[in-house]
């Protein structure tokens, strides 16, 4: 019997969830429409590309919400900065007006923690409740 609480690679079983939360520079409203749309393509294009997996996914018109899963290579540092430095370049080249409009599509901060202290359950309906609740 296969247990999907747990993801397995050549040297290890593990468990490692986490929320990741970021905005783009002066958390300016931008991440709406065609940007959005794109913005979640890229994202779920390099998760697949990192072997990281996306459990739940909400992109607000001035932050994203993201619960990843990820394999214990990759560092959560690591994790964040390859979702927001693919998304930047990608969408900056995409949408030109953004580097006129912003210094840098990103901002330098985020937010990301392991997901252990509360359920996956309630993680991901926070998440798919953000819009109700902008």
């Amino acid at each position: 019997m296969v247990d999907y609480r747990y993801r397995v690679n050549a040297g290890s079983v593990f468990s490692l969830k986490y929320c990741l939360v970021w905005c783009p520079k002066y958390r300016k409203p931008i991440l709406v429409n065609a940007l959005e749309k794109r913005l979640r393509q890229l994202l779920h294009r390099k998760a697949k590309e990192i072997k990281a997996e996306i459990h739940a996914l909400e992109i607000m018109p001035d932050h994203v919400h993201m619960f990843v899963e990820s394999d214990p290579t990759t560092a959560p540092a690591r994790l964040a900065a390859q979702f927001k430095g693919f998304t930047s370049h990608q969408l900056r080249e995409e949408f030109p007006w953004l580097k006129s409009y912003l210094p840098s599509l990103w901002s330098r901060s985020y937010y990301i923690s392991s997901i252990g202290a509360v359920s996956e359950a309630t993680v991901k309906k926070y998440i798919a409740n953000q819009k109700t609740h902008a």
